[in-house]
């Protein structure tokens, strides 16, 4: 395979493969979150060496790690050592996660494992943030998965975010890139599996839709039912694929406080119209499996997907948008092309609109800042803070 032309200044663990880079950086990154320890990522990565592109060998050796700090975990609550058990439990669920990425959805193993990590994830989140809570989210064709942050400090009538994930994150991942920082500041958390996204998609078997109004709808009715809840300060927060959704969203239900999206889009299709012929062709610049898509909208086949894909555009919505909002992207985004967080930001018809664009010499400027986290997290929970006036 010819070099791939990757844009942007970031430390690549698997030089000849992007997609395993990106999703190590992103470990790494999880880190200071409590999602990954490096010392344990070394590990999984000298097992991973010479192996680029084997979808087994990866999920063996995410597999193995999680076996081993699970073992851990168990191990050093039984000698009542809490606080290190339930950390360990943490990044048990998280490495269990990274093991069923290249996990076809048809191979029994990739329900096994997420159903294997729920317990232990949720069992560490209990511990460390007080008040956290799995709940369901009335939808129309079945309840949607989800975790509730109460903030650090509730006062009884705080703020909240309905956070979405994108095409291949979940709702334990949202609360490790977001989630925390923002419960710091202030601000409650509503971190949601969505129509096609992590348990929704997994366990419950509802793919995306177009028209993502109808589950930011659920979400907001959700948090405004809530006695604990502002109404009047619920934002609306997505990643990535969620770069389209809540947008899409915002434009439809006008009840949100505001919107912000961690990674943008405009044109779906066009993007995968792209993403397609690269990994088609051997290439590895993609943030997922050529399947994901497929699976993801619920449709057969490829051809199928792309077609169902058409509808994923914001022309024509955008400038329905009336809230303020804050568009972000990475400079260097090798998976989605800056230039459609700039087209969403000229389409978008608020009155009060921020675009920000993250570069190298703000410490991280890939597709969703993957190659800094901590800084980007930081950063938008402060606009949130700002935003709604908490500390």
């Amino acid at each position: 395979m010819a070099a791939e032309n990757i844009i942007g200044s970031w430390f690549r663990y698997f030089p000849d493969h992007y997609l395993w880079s990106q999703l190590m950086s992103g470990q790494i990154n999880i880190s200071p979150m409590g999602g990954s320890n490096f010392h344990e990522l070394d590990q999984i990565g000298k097992r991973l060496s010479g192996r680029s592109g084997d979808a087994e060998a990866w999920h063996d050796a995410w597999s193995w790690m999680s076996d081993k700090t699970l073992a851990r975990a168990e191990n050093e609550e039984r000698k009542g050592h809490t606080r290190t058990a339930m950390a360990a439990y943490v990044r048990s669920a998280i490495y269990r996660y990274a093991s069923e990425r290249f996990v076809h959805p048809d191979d029994p193993r990739k329900s096994k494992s997420y159903k294997k990590l729920l317990p232990h994830y949720e069992k560490g989140m209990k511990y460390r943030v007080p008040g956290f809570e799995r709940v369901d989210v009335p939808y129309e064709e079945g309840p949607l998965a989800a975790y509730l942050l109460p903030p650090k400090n509730p006062t009884g009538n705080d703020p909240y975010i309905a956070f979405f994930d994108g095409l291949d994150g979940s709702k334990e991942i949202t609360v490790l890139w977001g989630a925390l920082a923002l419960i710091e500041r202030g601000v409650g958390v509503l971190c949601v599996d969505g129509p096609g996204q992590g348990e929704t998609l997994r366990l419950r078997k509802i793919p995306s839709r177009f028209d993502y109004e109808v589950a930011g709808t659920a979400a907001f009715d959700f948090l405004d039912a809530r006695p604990e809840v502002d109404s009047a300060r619920i934002g609306l927060m997505a990643m990535s694929m969620g770069g389209y959704y809540a947008p899409r969203i915002a434009a439809f239900e006008h009840r949100y406080a505001a919107c912000l999206t961690w990674g943008a889009h405009f044109d779906y299709h066009e993007v995968w119209e792209h993403r397609r012929k690269v990994l088609e062709s051997g290439g590895t610049i993609s943030s997922s499996a050529i399947w994901q898509l497929p699976w993801v909208l619920g449709t057969p086949d490829m051809d199928t997907a792309m077609e169902k894909c058409r509808a994923y555009t914001l022309a024509g919505v955008a400038e329905k948008i009336r809230m303020p909002i804050c568009i972000t992207h990475g400079q260097d985004d090798n998976i989605v092309p800056v230039d459609m967080a700039h087209r969403l930001y000229e389409a978008c018809g608020s009155k009060e609109k921020e675009l920000k664009i993250f570069t190298v010499e703000d410490g991280g400027s890939q597709h969703c800042v993957f190659d800094n986290l901590p800084m980007c997290g930081e950063w938008i929970a402060d606009w949130w803070m700002d935003r709604f006036g908490t500390v």
